[in-house]
Order: structure tokens, then C-alpha cells, then sequence
């Protein structure tokens, strides 16, 4: 346990992080997955573009590399215009 004040403020600070990082990360697992599980054509581009945003804002806020979020969105939407072929 820190004994400094500012390090006891940190340490709560990287909890309360860690907690909502898990959480916004979870969520955006949970939406690449209903792309892939999609039933038909339509549901799989709906899926897709509400997992493109929350990979966009997840880069945005540092929670994943840009270049990662991009990499994603790259396959999904291949993923997704095959499927509707």
C-alpha cells in the first residue's frame, strides 16, 4: 500500500480505470462477435456498423492501438460484404 498521499490518489484512479477499460472492452468484443454470429446479410451490416463505432471511439480514447481498430474494421466489412454475396 502506497504511504504517499498522491499515490493513494493514483492508485484509486487506476482501479476506477481498470474497471471501466474492462467493461468498454468487453463491450466491444461482445459487438465484434455479433458480427460474425449474424444470421443474415442485413443483421451482419447492422452489427457492423455499431461495432465500427465502438471500435472508432475505443481508438479514440486510447483504449485500443488506431492501427488495431482499423486492422478490425478491415475484416469485418470484407467479412460482411461476402456474406451478402
Amino acid at each position: 500500500m502506497p504511504k504517499i498521499k498522491s499515490a493513494k490518489k493514483a492508485m484509486r484512479q487506476a482501479r476506477s480505470r481498470a474497471v471501466l477499460n474492462r467493461a468498454q472492452r468487453s463491450a466491444l468484443r461482445t459487438a465484434l462477435k455479433r458480427v460474425r454470429a449474424a444470421e443474415t446479410a442485413v443483421a451482419a451490416a447492422q452489427a457492423y456498423t455499431a461495432a465500427a463505432r465502438l471500435l472508432d471511439r475505443a481508438a479514440r480514447k486510447g483504449l485500443i492501438h488506431l492501427n488495431n481498430a482499423a486492422r478490425h474494421k478491415s475484416r469485418l466489412a470484407a467479412y460482411v460484404k461476402n456474406k451478402k454475396a
